[in-house]
């Protein structure tokens, strides 16, 4: 599975110039207004020391770890949702993506134009979240009306679609985002056509200056506590710093980089965590002398969903999983020291697959 997510914000806050250098990508940054008209897309790929050891032990002929896609977003303004600033383009194609990275801008700067005049993240993020909820609304309201023309048919689903409808309308007529409506998981099925925007996950990227970047600042801390109602993940980033880590050829120089910067970590692996928590990612590894490779999954899945993630067919004519735990690969090295140490094991379609598993599946199609 390949997750994606979409970077959203209002212009000048960064995005682009994020997006460029956790990508390679080739986004314009420029300090003006709708400087990225098409969205960009940057596959980039997941840092995962496992997969690093495990080829060290393993020896393969390649490596594979897995990705995630980044789209750069256009800049929304007020009025996207009516169409302002290209909007319904933009608003498009968030609906793509599985999660939204939203950049907002923590940094005074006087040569960097702020779109409404002055720097201050909460105003930001709600002039983003009520285009998005005014978007969802219209949908909403647009399928009600569909569901409505249908109420004599006394369909038991169409009535109790209706009711949803009319909590969510309700919930974003007051200004929340659908994913914080009072609905239950399984009521949720009735708006999956129409995908809605503010259903989508969050991480909140909050874009400050060098010296900010370890500890954060002022602005930070106002947008921590204007989200902490949502099931949102706020990070601090510094664009600037990321574009110089990017020009860094070697793991070594970075290292070295982000040593003499006080940072343990890039923005971009603060970014994939952040992502991999909130969808409930897992990862597991596939390891022979071919290639040693990580695989993206939702946690909770089973073995043979797991398998059909490298191809349908292994899905399709599951028999069995051998399972190794990367603890145990990492303690005896080797797939047979494993299997002499009673530590692989075979396990059958109930199983749910763990984070760091080393699978191998058989199966006849």
């Amino acid at each position: 599975m390949s997750l994606q997510c979409g970077i959203v914000g209002l212009p000048n806050v960064g995005k682009s110039t994020l997006f460029n250098a956790i990508s390679s990508g080739k986004a314009q940054a420029a300090n003006f207004p709708f400087c990225t008209i098409d969205p960009n897309v940057g596959i980039v790929t997941v840092p995962d020391e496992r997969l690093n050891k495990l080829a060290e032990l393993v020896i393969p002929d390649r490596i594979l770890p897995t990705t995630i896609e980044f789209v750069d977003i256009a800049g929304l303004v007020k009025g996207a949702s009516k169409g302002e600033g290209l909007g319904n383009q933009f608003l498009g194609n968030i609906r793509e993506v599985d999660a939204i990275v939203h950049v907002v801008r923590c940094f005074d700067d006087p040569n960097v134009i702020h779109v409404d005049g002055s720097v201050n993240p909460v105003r930001d993020k709600e002039i983003i979240d009520t285009e998005l909820q005014l978007k969802d609304l219209d949908s909403v309201i647009k399928k009600l009306q569909r569901s409505q023309k249908l109420i004599k048919s006394n369909d038991k689903e169409i009535l109790k679609s209706i009711d949803v409808l009319e909590v969510y309308k309700k919930h974003l007529e007051t200004g929340m985002s659908a994913r914080t409506a009072p609905v239950s998981d399984d009521d949720k099925r009735f708006v999956e056509d129409i995908q809605l925007l503010t259903m989508k996950p969050v991480i909140y990227a909050c874009n400050v200056d060098e010296k900010s970047v370890t500890t954060g600042n002022a602005y930070v801390e106002q947008l921590k506590a204007a989200v902490a109602s949502e099931n949102a993940q706020v990070i601090i980033i510094s664009a600037a710093i990321e574009a110089d880590i990017a020009q860094l050829e070697s793991e070594e120089d970075r290292a070295v980089f982000l040593a003499d910067m006080g940072l343990t970590e890039s923005g971009l692996n603060k970014l994939t965590r952040a992502a991999y928590s909130l969808l409930d990612l897992y990862t597991y590894f596939t390891a022979g002398v071919q290639e040693v490779r990580a695989w993206t999954i939702t946690k909770g899945m089973k073995a043979p969903q797991a398998a059909g993630v490298i191809h349908s067919d292994f899905e399709r004519g599951f028999i069995r999983a051998e399972v190794i735990g990367y603890d145990d690969y990492i303690k005896y090295k080797t797939e047979a020291a494993c299997r002499e140490a009673g530590r692989l094991r075979l396990e059958g379609k109930e199983y749910i697959v763990q984070d760091g598993d080393v699978m191998h599946f058989r199966f006849n199609v």
